[in-house]
């Protein structure tokens, strides 16, 4: 007869807990596809091995686990590779630098610092149809994306940012990408969202924001050079034809996150 003492129910619940966070964590990484897969592989070696005790696929299917991590390393690198970035980002064990480091409102306003400009550069830009491609830097380091640019190394400038895009700036068509509250480099190029529900009506900038939302937890934002409309892309989401006002709420609200 199976008996389950206190241990095994600690156990249990342990690995609840644990499978819950991968199941967050990835989720909002982007990488919950992954997640469905494995476990629905895990589930079926479980029952083929251990429940039905089915020998032929429980072979297979155990020499298979013995070189699965392998393939999916190989098949799946970039997303892992988000995946164990963002595991081990300061957001994840925020409740250690409580302990350890005070954040007050000094920290929070610190956070802030970069949000007006781009909200006002935003605003202008709109205005003249400027059309514009702005990356914040969140808790994914964009290194390997500013190299493909500018090195810029300035303060947040709300007219900074406005000559960057100039149309006649050999600079406006590439990212700005925004780091460390600096500029950090301009004319940076972006992976390409491939996404089949990107409405067709929207061009290259809105892909390259929605790219680098689905492959970083950087915050993009664009201004249409068409429209002027403004929109914003974040944890592979894009929200189009976005006030002034919803922006300066959301980069807000982001920030804070970000600093605490």
């Amino acid at each position: 007869m199976l008996s389950i003492g206190i241990k095994d129910a600690v156990d249990i619940l342990l690995f609840a807990v644990l499978l819950f966070y991968i199941y967050r964590l990835m989720k909002e990484s982007g990488t919950i596809n992954i997640f469905y897969g494995v476990l629905a592989f895990i589930v079926v070696w479980v029952l083929a091995s251990e429940i039905f005790n089915m020998r032929l696929i429980g072979t297979i299917l155990d020499k298979f686990m013995a070189i699965g991590l392998i393939i999916l390393v190989i098949l799946f690198q970039d997303p892992i590779k988000r995946f164990l970035v963002e595991l081990g980002s300061h957001r994840r064990w925020k409740f250690l630098r409580k302990i350890f480091h005070h954040h007050g409102k000094e920290a929070e306003d610190e956070a802030l610092v970069w949000v007006m400009p781009v909200v006002y550069a935003c605003m202008s830009m709109s205005k003249s149809k400027t059309g514009a491609l702005i990356v914040i830097e969140q808790s994914i380091p964009l290194d390997i994306y500013a190299a493909t640019g500018d090195v810029i190394d300035a303060n947040i400038n709300t007219r900074l940012i406005e000559n960057i895009f100039f149309k006649n700036s050999p600079l406006h068509d590439g990212a700005l990408i925004l780091a460390h509250n600096k500029l950090e480099a301009a004319g940076c190029i972006l992976p390409v969202s491939h996404d089949s529900d990107v409405p067709r009506t929207l061009g290259l900038r809105h892909r390259s924001a929605l790219g680098i939302a689905q492959a970083t937890d950087a915050v993009a934002v664009v201004v249409s050079e068409e429209t002027g409309n403004i929109s914003i892309a974040h944890r592979g989401k894009l929200n189009t034809r976005i006030t002034t006002t919803e922006l300066e709420h959301r980069l807000n609200a982001i920030a804070i996150t970000l600093a605490k």
